[in-house]
C-alpha cells in the first residue's frame, strides 16, 4: 500500500515532528483557521500556502512580513519545491518527504506549534529576525530579455494587422469584450507560432503580457498587485525597478520599447484630461486607486520614458497601523487626534518619500463627520472616510496654453465654499500666502504638508513661499502671520532601513522679536541599528507640555498629563 507524503516540521531546541499530508492546498500561518499552524510572533496570520502533490509541489509567500525561505532564498510569490528542499518560515523549518504514491484520502491536517517559551533556545538557522534581510537582485540575461523582447514585439504587430484597438476603443466598446477578444486573437497568432517559441517561454503567460500591454498598463500590472511593493520605477523600456521594505530592487519584467512605455503613460494621463508630448515633456497624474504618477519624456529625458509610480495601499492606512510600524506612539496619535478635534492648524513636514501623504490622510480622517471638508490637490491622493467632501483638483495649461487652474487659485476659491476644514496636499509655492490667510481669518484647524529637513526649516520654507506670491512683505509681517496662524508642526522622516517615523511633533508658540519660539512635545530618539540594519530607537516626550493645555479642559476634553513626562517614559 503507498504511503502518503510526509511534513517535517522542526522547531529550535525540539525534535523534529512528522506528519502525513494527503494531496491538496494547506494555508500556513498563526490563524487558527490554517490548516498548517505554526503559532509564534514572527508568522502572519495567513503567512504562506503549500500544495502538496506527487507531481506538483509548490510554496506561495502572502506577502508576509518576514517573508518564506526556500533553500535559502526568499520566495518571491510562488517557487517550486523539490523533495527534500528546507523551507524556512520564521523560525521553524519544513521538509517534504515522498516515501511513494499518495493515498487517494484527503482530509484537513492541522498542525498546532505552540509558542516557544523564553528559555527556548534562538534559531540557528535563516530566517530567525522578523524581518529577514531583502535577497539579492535577480541576475538579468540580456540576450533572454532581448529574444522575449523580439518575440513580443513580433506578435504585437500581428495583432495591431488583425485589430484595430484604437478603434475598439473610440467606439466606447466595453473593456471586458474588447479584452477578450484582444486575448483570443492573440491565443491564436501565439498557437500559429507556437512551433517556433523557446522552450523557455510559457505561451499562456506570454498571451497576457500581450494583452496587458495592449490595452492595459504592460509589464506594470503584476506589480501593482504584489502588495509588497510600493514604488514602482520605469527608467527606460528594459530597466524597471521596484521598492521593497524600503530597498530598490531591479525586476527582470520589460516592455517592448519606448513607444510601449509611451503608450502606458497615455493610458494613465489621457482619463484625467491631461497630456504628455514635446510641448509638454512631463506631468503629474493619478491612477484610479489614488497612486502618484509621474512621468518625463524626451527630450527633458535623455534615456528615454521614464514613469514613476507611488503606490497606495488598497486599504488606507490607520492610525492604528502606523503605531504598529513604529511610525508613532500611541500617546502622539492621542495627541494629534485631541489637536485635529481642537481646529489646531497642522503642518505635516518631511522630505521626498518620507510618509506626508499617508501621515495627513490619517489626520485627516480624525475631522469630524459633522463638518463641511474641502480637500485641495495637484493629483487627488487624499481618501477620506467623511461623507460631506468636497474633492479639488488643479489643472494644467492646455495645448494652447490656457485654461490653468492652480493650487493658489483652488485654495482662494475654496473660502467662497464655506468650508469648516481645508486640507491642501502640499503647499510648494504662493497659495502659502493664501493658505495663512485663510487660517487667520476664521478657517481655523486646517491641514497641510511642507517640504522641509527640521520644523525650524519649515517657517523658512514657508517665508520663501509667501515671497513667491510676488507680495512685498517685509519679513516681520511673514513671521507674525506664520506665528499667528501655525499651531503644530508635525515632522516625518525616512530612515536608512526605509522606515518612515514622525521625528518631532512640534508645537509654535508665538514670537519673541524678529524670532518665531517653538518647543518639541515628543521625538524620536535612535539608540542604535541592529544585526539586521533597522533602526532601533522610541518615541519619547520631551517633558514640554502644549500651552493650551487650559483650552482642552475649557472645551470639556481631557488628556493624561503624564503622557508628557520625560522622567516617566524614560525610566530616570
Amino acid at each position: 500500500m503507498s504511503e502518503n507524503i510526509q511534513l517535517e516540521i522542526e522547531r529550535p531546541g525540539k525534535p523534529a515532528q512528522t506528519f502525513e499530508v494527503p494531496a491538496g492546498l494547506y494555508k500556513i500561518g498563526s490563524d487558527e483557521n490554517c490548516r498548517i499552524r505554526l503559532a509564534h510572533e514572527a508568522i502572519d496570520p495567513q503567512h504562506a500556502i503549500l500544495n502538496v502533490a506527487a507531481d506538483d509541489l509548490w510554496i506561495e509567500d502572502l506577502h508576509a512580513e518576514s517573508g518564506t525561505f526556500l533553500e535559502g532564498q526568499r520566495v518571491q510569490n510562488r517557487a517550486v519545491i523539490k523533495p527534500g528542499n528546507v523551507i524556512a518560515i520564521g523560525p521553524f523549518k519544513l521538509r517534504i518527504i515522498v516515501p511513494g504514491l499518495l493515498a487517494a484520502e484527503d482530509k484537513p491536517v492541522c498542525v498546532d506549534i505552540p509558542q516557544p517559551s523564553e528559555q527556548a533556545p534562538a534559531p540557528v538557522t535563516p530566517p530567525a529576525a522578523p524581518t529577514p534581510p531583502p535577497p539579492p537582485p535577480p541576475q538579468h540575461d540580456s540576450s533572454m530579455i532581448e529574444r522575449r523582447r523580439s518575440i513580443k514585439q513580433q506578435i504585437h504587430r500581428e495583432l495591431l494587422e488583425r485589430m484595430d484597438i484604437k478603434r475598439m476603443t473610440a467606439s466606447r466598446m466595453q473593456q471586458d469584450e474588447l479584452r477578450n477578444k484582444a486575448l483570443e486573437t492573440i491565443a491564436s497568432i501565439v498557437k500559429e507560432v507556437s512551433g517556433r517559441l523557446p522552450p523557455d517561454v510559457n505561451p499562456q503567460e506570454l498571451v497576457r503580457e500581450i494583452c496587458d500591454e495592449a490595452l492595459g498598463l504592460g509589464p506594470l500590472e503584476q506589480l501593482l498587485e504584489d502588495e509588497s511593493v510600493t514604488e514602482i520605477m520605469v527608467n527606460g523600456p528594459d530597466r524597471i525597478y521596484v521598492e521593497r521594505n524600503g530597498r530598490l530592487i531591479r525586476t527582470d519584467a520589460t516592455f517592448m520599447d519606448d513607444s510601449s512605455v509611451l503608450a502606458v503613460i497615455e493610458r494613465i494621463v489621457s482619463p484625467l484630461g491631461r497630456r504628455i508630448d514635446e510641448s509638454q515633456p512631463y506631468v503629474d497624474a493619478r491612477l484610479p486607486d489614488g497612486s502618484r504618477v509621474n512621468a518625463i519624456i524626451q527630450p527633458l529625458s535623455l534615456s528615454g520614458p521614464s514613469l514613476t509610480i507611488r503606490k497606495f495601499s488598497k486599504i488606507p492606512l490607520t492610525d492604528a497601523d502606523l503605531i504598529r510600524f513604529g511610525t508613532m506612539s500611541a500617546e502622539a496619535a492621542d495627541f494629534l487626534k485631541l489637536c485635529v478635534r481642537l481646529r489646531k492648524n497642522i503642518i505635516v513636514s518631511g522630505g521626498t518619500g518620507s510618509g506626508k501623504t499617508t501621515l495627513l490622510n490619517v489626520l485627516s480622517n480624525y475631522l469630524p463627520t459633522d463638518e463641511r471638508i474641502v480637500t485641495i490637490e495637484d493629483a487627488a491622493e487624499l481618501r477620506l472616510s467623511q461623507d460631506h467632501v468636497i474633492r479639488l483638483e488643479s489643472r494644467p495649461a492646455n495645448i494652447e496654453g490656457r485654461g490653468a487652474v492652480t493650487i493658489r487659485d483652488l485654495v482662494r476659491n475654496s473660502l467662497r465654499m464655506r468650508p469648516d476644514r481645508i486640507v491642501v496636499g502640499e503647499c510648494r509655492g504662493g497659495e502659502a500666502l493664501d493658505m495663512l490667510q485663510a487660517m487667520n481669518t476664521g478657517h481655523d484647524g486646517s491641514l497641510t504638508t511642507v517640504h522641509a529637513n527640521t520644523p525650524r526649516d519649515v517657517i523658512s520654507r514657508l517665508e520663501t513661499m509667501v515671497l513667491m506670491s510676488g507680495m512685498d512683505l517685509p519679513v516681520r509681517a511673514i513671521r507674525e502671520q506664520i506665528a499667528a496662524a501655525i499651531d503644530l508642526i508635525v515632522h516625518e522622516s525616512r530612515f536608512s532601513d526605509g522606515s518612515r517615523r514622525i521625528t518631532y511633533v512640534t508645537e509654535v508658540c508665538g514670537q519673541e522679536g524678529e524670532q518665531i519660539t517653538m518647543q518639541d512635545i515628543f521625538e524620536f530618539k535612535q539608540t542604535g541599528i541592529d544585526a539586521d540594519g533597522m533602526v532601533i530607537g522610541k518615541f519619547v516626550p520631551t517633558g514640554a507640555v502644549p500651552t493650551f493645555m487650559e483650552e482642552i479642559e475649557a472645551r470639556g476634553m481631557s488628556i493624561d498629563r503624564s503622557i508628557f513626562s520625560k522622567q516617566d517614559k524614560l525610566g530616570a
